[in-house]
Formats: C-alpha cells, sequence, structure tokens
C-alpha cells in the first residue's frame, strides 16, 4: 500500500505513535526491576548503604501495583472529566519528579516511594492510551494501530535489559528521566483530543474537524458523529450510578475482566520483572546479561510481528489461542529443566545451558505476538464510547491487584513449592483462559464499536424503529 504525506492512514499512525509514546517509558519503567535489583543486591553497585534483602527487593517490585488497585477507579474519570490528551500530559510532571528521586535516591524508602508513585502513573496511562487510541483510529485500522502499544511496551522494556545491566545505576536513571522528558514536547505540539470526547462535551465542530482530518473524508467523518450521535441517544442507559445495572455493560466488563485478568494468571509478569534474577538462578554458561537483551530483542520483533499478523486475515481469537498454547509449552519446558536440575551433582552442559533461554523465548514472543498485544485493544473494543473510560479502568483494577500479587509473592511460591510446579502451574492456566476465550469472547475485528455493541445484546435506537415499523 502506498502512503503520501497527505495520507489519513500516514495522519492516524503519527496521532497513534504520539499517543504510545508514553507506553514507551512505561515499558522501560515496568522493566526497571530486571537489571536494577541485581545492582541493589550488589555491594559494589548499590547507591544505599546495604545491599538489599528478597524482601526488600519484592516490595521495590511489586508497592506501586497496591498502590494502583485502588488509584486507577479513582482516576478513571478524569478521561471523561478533562479528557484523554490532557490526563496523559498530566501523568508526565510526576514521572519525571520519580525519574529524579530515582536517580538520587541514597535510602531505601525513597526508592519504594518512587516505585509506589510511578507505576501507578504507568497503569493510569496503560488504561489511558487503549481508550484513547482506539478512539483515534478507524475500525479498519483500529486493530493494527492498537497493537503499537505493545511495540512501543516493548521497545522501552528493550532499552532497560540492553542498557540497565552495562551502566551504572545512576546513569541509567539519568538515561530514564530524559527520556521521560523527551516524550512530552510532541505530545504538547501535536496531539489533538479524542474526536468522542470532544462530541460528548458538546464540541460538534471541533470533534468534526478532528475526523474529518484523520480520516480524510468529509463523508466518513460525518458517518462516524451519526454513530456517536446514536450511542449518546443509547447513554441514559450507562450512567455511573446505573452503570452495573446494564446487562449489556455487565456481560462486557466480565468479559474484559476475563481477558486482562487472564494475562496476569498466566506467568507472564511473574517472569519478566525477576528476568535477570531467574538467569542467574538457572546456573547456566549463558551471561544472565547477554540473555536480557537477547529477550528484549525478542520481544520487539514479537511486538512487529503482532502488527503484521493482526492486519492479515487471522481473527482476534485465532491469535489469542495460537499465542496462549505457544506459552503453555514454553512454561512446561521451564518446569522441566529446573526438575530435571534440582539433583545438587546434576551438570548442566550442552543444550541444557540453552533450554531456559529457549524457553524464556518462547514464552515471552508468544505473549507479546498474541495476548499481550490484543488485551488493550480487546478490552477497548468491548465497551460503547460513554462506558469505555469506566469500563476499561473497572476491568484492569483486578488486573492491577494480580500483578501486585504475582510480582511480589513469585519468589516465594517458588521457593516454595519449587521451581517446577511453579511454571507447571502457570501453563494450566494458559490452557483454562484458552477454553474461556474461545466460549466467551465474541470476535471485534473489523467491526464498528456499535455493531460490537449489537453482537453483545445491545438494542439500538435504529433497531427499535426497525421493529416498530
Amino acid at each position: 500500500m502506498k502512503i503520501s504525506l497527505s495520507s489519513p492512514l500516514l495522519r492516524q499512525y503519527a496521532v497513534v505513535v504520539i499517543v504510545n509514546l508514553s507506553i514507551f517509558t512505561t515499558g522501560i519503567s515496568l522493566a526497571w526491576p530486571s537489571p536494577i535489583l541485581v545492582k541493589l543486591n550488589d555491594p559494589e553497585q548499590t547507591p544505599l548503604s546495604r545491599p538489599i534483602t528478597a524482601e526488600e527487593g519484592s516490595w521495590i517490585v511489586s508497592v506501586g501495583f497496591l498502590c494502583a488497585t485502588f488509584t486507577i477507579i479513582l482516576f478513571a474519570r478524569l478521561l471523561d472529566i478533562i479528557g484523554r490528551r490532557y490526563c496523559l500530559l498530566m501523568m508526565f510532571v510526576p514521572k519525571i519528579l520519580i525519574g529524579l528521586l530515582y536517580t538520587f535516591a541514597s535510602e531505601l524508602w525513597m526508592l519504594i516511594l518512587g516505585r509506589l508513585v510511578m507505576n501507578s502513573i504507568d497503569c493510569y496511562v496503560l488504561v489511558i492510551v487503549p481508550v484513547y487510541a482506539s478512539e483515534l483510529a478507524s475500525k479498519e485500522h483500529r486493530g493494527v494501530l492498537g497493537t503499537l502499544l505493545q511495540v512501543f511496551a516493548s521497545l522501552g522494556e528493550l532499552v532497560t535489559l540492553s542498557i540497565g545491566p552495562f551502566v551504572s545505576y545512576k546513569s541509567f536513571n539519568i538515561i530514564f528521566t530524559c527520556l521521560i522528558a523527551a516524550t512530552v514536547i510532541p505530545t504538547v505540539l501535536f496531539l489533538p483530543d479524542s474526536p468522542s470526547f470532544l462530541y460528548s462535551k458538546g464540541r460538534k465542530e471541533k470533534s468534526l474537524n478532528v475526523l474529518t482530518h484523520l480520516r480524510g473524508d468529509p463523508m466518513k467523518a460525518a458517518k462516524e458523529i451519526e454513530e456517536y450521535n446514536l450511542a449518546t441517544q443509547n447513554q441514559e442507559r450507562v450512567k455511573i450510578a446505573s452503570l452495573l445495572k446494564d446487562r449489556v455493560f455487565r456481560k462486557s466488563l466480565a468479559l474484559a475482566s476475563l481477558v486482562a485478568v487472564g494475562t496476569q494468571l498466566i506467568g507472564f509478569n511473574a517472569v519478566t520483572f525477576y528476568l535477570q534474577t531467574i538467569f542467574i538462578s538457572t546456573n547456566t554458561n549463558v551471561r544472565s546479561e547477554i540473555a536480557s537483551v537477547i529477550i528484549g530483542v525478542i520481544q520487539v520483533v514479537s511486538s512487529m510481528l503482532t502488527h503484521i499478523v493482526i492486519s492479515s486475515r487471522f481473527s482476534r481469537k485465532t491469535i489469542l489461542t495460537a499465542s496462549l498454547s505457544t506459552m503453555c509449552a514454553g512454561m512446561v519446558g521451564l518446569g522441566v529443566f529446573f526438575k530435571v536440575t534440582e539433583p545438587e551433582d546434576y551438570i548442566i552442559s550442552r543444550f541444557m545451558n540453552y533450554l531456559p533461554l529457549i524457553c524464556l523465548i518462547v514464552v515471552i514472543s508468544s505473549y507479546i505476538a498474541g495476548i499481550g498485544s490484543l488485551v488493550w485493544l480487546v478490552i477497548g473494543e468491548l465497551f460503547e464510547d460513554s462506558a469505555r473510560a469506566f469500563g476499561v479502568s473497572f476491568s484492569l483494577t483486578g488486573t492491577v491487584g494480580l500483578i501486585f500479587l504475582t510480582s511480589k509473592y513469585f519468589p516465594l511460591v517458588t521457593s516454595s513449592l519449587g521451581p517446577p510446579a511453579t511454571y507447571w502451574i502457570f501453563s494450566g492456566l494458559n490452557v483454562l483462559l484458552i477454553t474461556l476465550i474461545a466460549l466467551f469472547l465474541p470476535e471485534t475485528k473489523g467491526k464498528s464499536f456499535n455493531e460490537i455493541q449489537k453482537a453483545l445484546g445491545r438494542k439500538m435506537e435504529d433497531d427499535k424503529a426497525e421493529n416498530i415499523s
């Protein structure tokens, strides 16, 4: 497909890329513990007065997700009050301040406070961006553009995994803070607000102008305005006070929660937060720093692969089930490695040196190429315009709580049950999620938000009129 500078598709790519710059720095932040925990455990590298304990490390990794469990819903209404654009801009100031706090931290409490605030912001950004991007993209390109979130998250994680292990603690955090500051500029200068939000605030002409610019066709823009109007006529059903009484909203919420919560139960975050630590624990001849870089590159390649696959004929459900099946195989392989190498006198050699790396590549690439990229897109697609901000926020709240539990207690569970049982439990949960998605998740590819709502059982005003006539 030839794309000129005046192409509407190019404009949509440009604005969605700018939206996802905040995801790039969130990716850096989410992978931050992988190299930093190793430095904090090293007496020669830690900026603190002493190396941290395993318990303190688990709190550094997880405390922000515990806080975000309570803050996401509190901040959700801001999306509909001040808009998607200003919510995103508002997040940059505390991120820069926490970057500076990381840089000059000399006490454990400073790191814990920094992670508490930074991860809370990261989780809120993961609410803002899927909502924002889905409303800027047209239905024909929403799937492809929606996967950019995982591409930018993977790029951010690659920065952490490829730079973090090889520079000092302070140098890495200076780089991190500068990158956050750099991403503010295009967001301020070039990003329009969501046309859906503008319409909801009565700024219909501005909404039409933004849509016309992004779609490149006044007729397409006018048709989307009609869809906004139709959704507005049904808006009384999704007022916050009566939202949970709405049957279709409850169905959307249950499905969104299924996908969102499922992504945490299958073990991806538990593995990636402790990536370098896991490599060290395998006692293989592969250097943990090099293995982490390889994993980071694989993540970026996998996320770009999804960007290509999602534009093909494959349905959302096909990609999700294939992704989870492959991830399950990788988890089984990790369990087998740790089971075989349990005896103290076992000497790891030949293929066994590379089995953990191969399995982690399989786990991470299959997650990124499938459910990790699609989860944000699918969740945003399941809700109608007036309920999207609240629905996405609500469904992700339980997810963030599970991120806290898996990141905080993963080391404890691993030491209590043993690595083989831990990874085999994750593989079993993969199978369970595959089954539930196959049975209950509707296909959303190529459908407008109104068409998805109809598939979920909502009666629209035009349907009522047809029935009456």
